[in-house]
């Protein structure tokens, strides 16, 4: 499988400010091309605990989509090129549990028996969902956040069953001003997105979408949020074709205090 390596690339240096900490941020293809205000939401709610947020210019994609799809070589040449960029570039955050995942427990499969078996198994144990990276590393549970109105919590598939998290999202809502939580049944099944899932298998995937759209009816939410723009897209698109009041938002919009209440 041939990498394309990147042995000319040079990314500018960043210096840190004395006593900051410095992470990257790898704002995932779906944040950079859809959903910006997310990546904006990350660096906000970073920056507000003194961490320098750099960006790589040569960060793109961490190979999933052709991973899933079996396109192995795509794949390898992609993640290979992710490894490359983020070499030496401390720790890498990202609003996704489904691109940590990736990069987290797949890397390491990826690149088993090759060159890029110790760089990516180095680049794994820096890697973090930012909801953890928040709590875990950092240590901080609140925020500043405000919302009034009732809120329930969506636990995307990668990030609940890979990396474990979703403790760490509820910490942080459970601090959220005016924000009365609610438990959603159900909140550790899949939405039915899955990628091209949705495509390939789009019956099973609007109904797995109809059964998590009738468990957030059930909470008479004004707003559902998860950590997964992949999983946030697919609920908000059935909730507005269902014509349903509640909003689906990501986390790090809430918590960056983006989302306005409802009139």
């Amino acid at each position: 499988m041939p990498l394309m390596p990147l042995s000319n690339w040079k990314e500018p240096p960043v210096t840190t400010q004395p006593g900051h900490r410095r992470v990257t941020l790898f704002v995932t293809c779906i944040v950079d091309q859809i959903y910006p205000t997310i990546g904006q939401a990350a660096v906000q709610l970073l920056e507000a605990q003194g961490v320098q947020v750099h960006v790589p210019s040569g960060l793109t994609c961490c190979g999933q989509m052709a991973f899933n799809a079996g396109f192995r070589d795509e794949a390898y040449a992609v993640a290979g090129r992710t490894i490359e960029v983020l070499r030496g570039q401390g720790d890498v955050v990202l609003p996704s549990g489904s691109c940590g995942a990736m990069i987290r427990h797949l890397y390491p499969e990826l690149f088993e028996h090759s060159p890029y078996a110790g760089p990516a198994a180095e680049l794994a144990g820096r890697t973090y969902e930012l909801s953890e990276y928040l709590v875990d590393v950092l240590g901080v549970t609140d925020v500043g956040a405000s919302y009034s109105g009732r809120v329930t919590y969506h636990d995307a598939c990668h990030g609940l069953r890979f990396l474990g998290i979703g403790r760490q999202a509820r910490t942080l809502l459970a601090e959220v001003r005016g924000a009365e939580v609610v438990p959603l049944p159900g909140c550790d099944q899949c939405c039915g997105f899955g990628g091209l899932f949705a495509v390939k298998q789009r019956a099973i995937s609007e109904a797995m979408l109809a059964h998590k759209l009738d468990a957030v009816q059930t909470t008479e939410a004004d707003l559902l949020v998860t950590g997964d723009a992949s999983c946030m897209t697919q609920i908000s698109g059935g909730l507005t074709r269902a014509r349903r009041p509640t909003r689906a938002r990501h986390l790090a919009e809430l918590l960056a205090n983006m989302v306005d209440a409802r009139p």
